[in-house]
């Protein structure tokens, strides 16, 4: 099992892409999080999730349960906030968002438009997504931001053609954000979308062709160079920085933090190392992004002393530890198989009341599994739902393949359980793993009924999912159940948007 080495990405991609180029409050992606009580909350989204799709129409059911006008924007924002980590149907999203516009005697926030736009364009659902802007272009104008462009131009850059991303743009400026002149800010955002897919051929092509139109700033540099550093050439991305001199760029503290990333990722500690004294003789401070960088450097580098040395250095900074930064040596320790020091640290955080996070559990789970420690797997698994915590979908795939392949389909199917009790949509990968293991096990009814749930909840399960279920089935001579399953599958299809797109060949750069 190979330790993840995306830990820096999720706090740089944060504060580069989010805080120096869009300054907005990130989505909330943890179910159990919330600012109105969590009881409501959770009792919304899972009515939203189970309200059988595309049958009935959404709108009565919510008349029902939800009482007018809405209890405040708060409760709007966090149902949106649990659908978009719950990956409901777009659509259903939609019809909340249009609920809410019509049931509100306040206007939403520009949070809860991002939100639902995100929940549509994430599922493919373009068509609506531009209605949708044009609707608020109309209505609520005041909600349209360099973030909700940016959502959508983004998601088309990784569905759609390198064409439609510039035609996006192009619409984007003529037909949703009508009176704005765009600038620079704007362009960056065109460059993130590129950027965040690591789609650097393009990202290079659009910049040659356009900075003339719209002035390059060190925003747009560092963002380039970010976009670089994600795509772990670090030659690339000493090669663009020495550019960004020439041009008569001055680096800030981003460009520093940049390059220290890129090569701490690769395991080039010593030259992080190198870049982090430069940037302090460029007088700029270590910040809490650029030490956690660094720990994260020593882990990979599997220097423990020296991440230790950064962490307990902090507070002489006058730096206080967030989730990141114990994340980044929790990721040290388990490099080096030392995953009892890495639970003291998880003990560490709870008791100054840190909390833990996605990442956190990950690692973890990683780290017990390098270990063959299944029962100390199974008590972390049983500590966090205990916690009611509804970890992403990578770590949520991770342990139901681990309970399938270790003959625990019982546990999976407790996980299973627990997702949809929690009002969440489990991904199709989770469901693939599942009724991969219960098939095996002879266990076709189970399987079938995991299988309906999610295709009720407006989710497509995939064809490798639906080819196991149909070769159990048959065998089980269940052909009515199997009939059930296809039509469903055909029901979902008809308001489910068509497959992605084949690759694609971009022109040369001019």
């Amino acid at each position: 099992m190979v330790i993840p080495t995306r830990l820096t990405q999720i706090s740089q991609i944060r504060i580069f892409f989010h805080s120096f180029l869009i300054p907005a409050a990130p989505f909330s992606t943890h179910l159990h999080q919330s600012s109105e009580p969590g009881g409501e909350i959770e009792r919304i989204t899972k009515i939203i999730n189970d309200h059988p799709f595309p049958d009935q129409p959404l709108r009565p059911t919510l008349l029902h349960h939800i009482p007018s006008p809405l209890p405040s924007n708060t409760f709007l924002n966090d149902v949106l906030g649990r659908l978009f980590a719950a990956h409901s149907n777009g659509l259903k999203a939609l019809e909340f968002f249009k609920f809410c516009l019509h049931h509100s005697q306040a206007s939403p926030t520009p949070d809860a438009f991002e939100k639902t736009l995100h929940i549509l364009a994430r599922m493919r659902y373009f068509d609506q997504s531009w209605e949708l802007m044009r609707e608020i272009q109309r209505t609520h104008p005041f909600l349209l931001t360099l973030k909700s462009m940016s959502i959508l131009l983004t998601k088309i850059a990784k569905f759609q053609s390198f064409e439609e991303t510039i035609e996006a743009f192009r619409r984007m400026e003529n037909e949703v954000f009508v009176g704005r002149k765009f600038g620079t800010e704007e362009f960056n955002v065109l460059l993130r979308a590129f950027c965040t897919q690591r789609q650097m051929k393009e990202a290079r092509s659009v910049f040659l062709k356009m900075y003339s139109r719209f002035p390059p700033n060190t925003k747009t540099m560092n963002l380039l160079l970010l976009g670089f550093k994600e795509s772990s050439n670090v030659t690339a991305v000493e090669l663009f920085y020495h550019e960004m001199i020439r041009r008569g760029f001055k680096p800030d503290a981003v460009t520093y933090s940049i390059r220290m990333d890129a090569y701490c990722k690769r395991g080039c500690f010593v030259d992080g190392l190198r870049v982090f004294e430069e940037m302090k003789r460029a007088k700029f401070e270590p910040t809490l992004e650029t030490i956690t960088t660094l720990i994260h450097g020593a882990g990979v580098a599997k220097d423990i002393a020296k991440a230790r040395q950064l962490f307990d250095e902090m507070p002489l900074r006058n730096l206080c530890p967030d989730i990141g930064a114990y994340n980044a040596l929790i990721s040290s320790l388990i490099r080096s198989d030392d995953v009892n020091s890495a639970a003291a640290l998880m003990e560490d955080m709870e008791a100054k009341h840190i909390g833990h996070d996605s990442m956190t559990y990950h690692m973890m789970f990683v780290g017990l599994m390098k270990l063959e420690d299944v029962h100390g797997f199974y008590e972390l698994y049983r500590k966090m739902i205990r916690r009611n915590f509804v970890p992403k979908t990578r770590t949520v795939v991770m342990i139901m393949k681990f309970f399938c392949e270790n003959r625990r389909v019982d546990l999976g199917l407790d996980l299973w359980g627990y997702l949809v009790e929690k009002g969440y949509c489990p991904h199709s990968h989770v469901l693939d793993v599942l009724v991969t293991g219960l098939c095996a096990r002879g266990m076709v009814h189970e399987a079938f009924e995991c299988s309906k749930q999610m295709l009720e909840r407006g989710r497509q399960m995939s064809d490798a999912a639906f080819l196991i279920m149909e070769r159990s089935l048959l065998q089980a001579d269940a052909k009515d159940i199997l009939g059930e399953l296809e039509q469903l599958r055909k029901k979902l299809k008809t308001v489910l948007p068509p497959p992605k797109q084949l690759p694609y060949e971009i022109p040369a750069s001019s």
